[in-house]
């Protein structure tokens, strides 16, 4: 199902419109919902397009900051690294592995 970003020039208001194909898209006249009016400009839409894990793990591998704070041995540069690790991989860090990254991340390395 196709979706189509416009600017109405009549109300000046931004509008999304679905088409049930990409042929109805271009045969039907797209008209403004809040105004009704027929003078829409098409707009390009933004896209997301997913990294897999794998690509995100060697983006946070080569933070450069993240990876000085590790090779000095700091301690909340492994929390950091720990809590980013969590959000890439989608995993929930255990309660004791938790509570270390905790004491990492207010400075205590023992």
């Amino acid at each position: 199902m196709p979706i189509y970003e416009y600017v109405c020039s009549d109300c000046r208001q931004q509008v999304t419109l679905f088409f049930r194909s990409v042929r109805q898209a271009e045969e039907e006249e797209a008209r403004c919902p809040h105004c009704g009016g027929v003078r829409l400009q098409r707009r390009v839409s933004r896209i997301n397009a997913p990294k897999s894990e794998e690509r995100r793990l060697e983006e946070l591998a080569s933070s450069s900051d993240l990876m000085k704070g590790l090779e000095q041995e700091d301690p909340r540069a492994l929390a950091a690294f720990m809590h980013q690790m969590e959000g890439v991989t989608g995993e929930s860090l255990d309660e004791e592995t938790k509570a270390d990254v905790e004491r990492f991340a207010a400075g205590d390395d023992a």
